[in-house]
C-alpha cells in the first residue's frame, strides 16, 4: 500500500481552477429551477447525502470469456483494494462503502476493518461465490453449489455463505448478496422442480444463520454460465424465493441480468409495492450481461429507475431501503477512471429524478396525457444537473472534476511502481 492518499493541495489546486465557472453555472442552475419552483439547495443536499457502494472486484481490470488483458498497478491484493476505492470516494466524495468478495478478499477481519477506518471507508453487503472453486476447496462447483444433486456439496456452499455471514459481522457489514451460477447446459440436464426445492432447502439453512439485523440478497441472472436453464433466471422467480425464505430476505437488481429489451423500471416498481426490493447492482449493457459502465449505452433507462426510487422515497413506501452498488468489469480502460465516473452518474440519474415534477405527472397520468406525461419526465431529464453534482463534491472536500484531479495527481503512476505487473493471456471476467 501507498502511504498516504492523493494530496489534498492537488485537489484544492484543480478546485480552485474550476470554481469561478462552477459558481457562475450553479447561480444559473438556480435561477432556472427556481422559476420551477425547485430549490436548488434542497437537491444539492439530497444529491450530497447520496453513496453508492463500490465492488471491490472493480477495481481490478476484467476480461472476457477469451482473454484478460491486465492493466498497469493493479491491485495485488484486498489491502491494495481498499486503497483503489479509498481514492475514488476521496475525490467523489460518493463512494463511502466497499462491497467484499469472499473468497477473493478474504483476509483476517481485524486488519481489514483498520485499513478500511484508516482510509475512511465503511463495508457494504458481502458477496458470496459458489459460482467458481476456490484453492484447496474439497468438491467442486462444476454442476452447481446450493442446487447440486450431492448433498455434501450443498452443504459446502451453505457452509462458506454462513462463513461470509461472519467475516461481514466483524466487518459491520449488514446484508449477504448470493449469486450462483446453477442451471444446466442441455434440456434433460435437471429436473427443474427437484433442482428449485435444493435450492429452497440450502437457502434456508443459510436465512437461520443470519443476525436479526441483517438482510439477505437473492440476485437473478437470465443465463451464464448456464446457458440452457438458470436456477435463478428472471425476477419472478427471485420474488418467489424472497417470499419463500421470510422477512430478510429481498431481491438484488443487477441491470445488466435481464433480456435486451425487459422493461426494469417496471420490475422495480413490481418490487417496490410487494417490499422485496433489496437493492442494485448499477452497470449497463447493449447485448447481455457486458458490465458496461453505468450510464454508458443507455442513460435514460438508468433516470427511468431512479424515477421509480424516487417515487418510493417521496411517498414513503413501506419498507423501503434498497442497498445500491456497482457491479462493472472494465477491460480498456483505468477502473478507477471508470468507477468515478459510474458512481457520477447515479448521483447525476438520482438528482434529475428529484427534479421531476410529480404533482404534474400525476395529473396527465390520470387525465391520460400520454404525450405530456412523457415530456415531464423528459424536462427532468434534459436538465444539466452537472453543477449541482460538482457543488456537492467540492463542498464535501472532494474533486470538481475528479478524473482530472485523478490524472493530475499521478496516482496510476506511482502504484504502477510499486505494484508487479500481473500476467495476462488467460479467460475470464476477473
Amino acid at each position: 500500500m501507498t502511504e498516504t492518499k492523493i494530496a489534498s493541495d492537488v485537489i484544492a489546486s484543480a478546485n480552485e481552477t474550476a470554481s469561478t465557472a462552477l459558481d457562475a453555472d450553479y447561480a444559473a442552475l438556480g435561477d432556472h429551477l427556481s422559476r420551477r419552483n425547485i430549490d436548488i439547495e434542497k437537491i444539492t443536499q439530497k444529491v450530497s447525502a447520496y453513496g453508492v457502494a463500490i465492488p471491490s472486484w472493480g477495481v481490478g481490470t476484467g476480461g472476457t470469456r477469451f482473454a484478460r488483458f491486465p492493466g498497469r498497478g493493479e491491485p495485488r491484493n484486498i489491502f491494495d483494494k481498499l486503497e483503489d476505492c479509498a481514492i475514488i470516494h476521496q475525490l467523489t466524495g460518493a463512494t463511502p462503502t466497499v462491497s467484499l468478495h469472499i473468497p477473493w478478499d478474504k483476509a483476517d477481519p481485524k486488519d481489514l476493518k483498520s485499513t478500511a477506518d484508516a482510509l475512511g471507508l465503511g463495508f457494504d453487503a458481502i458477496n458470496s461465490n459458489t459460482f467458481s472453486d476456490a484453492p484447496g476447496q474439497p468438491l467442486s462447483y462444476k454442476y452447481g453449489s446450493l442446487s447440486h444433486t450431492d448433498t455434501g456439496t450443498r452443504r459446502q456452499a451453505v457452509e462458506h455463505n454462513i462463513e461470509c455471514i461472519e467475516i461481514g459481522k466483524a466487518l459491520g457489514s449488514k446484508a449477504l448478496t448470493v449469486w450462483i451460477g446453477d442451471g444446466s447446459n442441455f434440456p434433460g440436464q435437471t429436473n427443474f422442480t427437484a433442482q428449485f426445492d435444493r435450492y429452497l432447502d440450502a437457502m434456508k439453512d443459510v436465512v437461520k444463520a443470519l443476525p436479526s439485523d441483517w438482510r439477505i440478497f437473492s440476485e437473478h441472472k437470465m443465463y451464464e454460465p448456464a446457458f440452457y436453464s438458470t436456477v435463478v433466471q428472471d425476477w419472478g422467480t427471485n420474488f418467489l424465493i424472497a417470499s419463500e425464505l421470510g422477512p430478510q430476505a429481498f431481491c438484488l437488481v443487477d441491470l445488466g441480468h435481464h433480456a435486451p429489451n425487459a422493461n426494469i423500471e417496471m420490475i422495480v416498481a413490481r418490487l417496490i409495492h410487494f417490499k422485496k426490493l433489496g437493492g442494485f447492482h448499477f452497470n449497463d449493457s447493449k447485448y447481455g450481461d457486458d458490465d458496461l459502465d453505468t450510464g454508458s449505452i443507455d442513460p435514460y433507462r438508468l433516470f427511468l429507475v431512479f424515477n421509480e426510487l424516487v417515487d418510493a422515497e417521496q411517498r414513503g413506501a413501506e419498507g423501503f431501503d434498497p442497498a445500491h452498488m456497482l457491479d462493472q468489469s472494465h477491460n480498456v480502460t483505468d477502473p478507477i477512471e471508470s468507477l468515478m465516473q459510474s458512481a457520477m452518474e447515479v448521483q447525476r440519474a438520482y438528482a434529475q429524478a428529484l427534479l421531476v415534477d410529480r404533482d404534474t405527472l400525476a395529473g396527465y397520468q390520470q387525465e391520460n396525457d400520454a404525450l405530456m406525461a412523457s415530456q415531464t419526465l423528459k424536462a427532468a431529464f434534459r436538465t444539466d444537473v452537472e453543477p449541482i453534482l460538482a457543488m456537492a463534491r467540492r463542498r464535501k472536500g472532494a474533486a470538481v472534476d475528479p478524473i482530472a484531479a485523478y490524472r493530475q495527481s499521478g496516482y496510476r503512476d506511482k502504484v504502477a511502481a510499486e505494484r508487479p505487473a500481473a500476467a495476462g493471456g488467460s479467460g475470464g471476467i476477473v
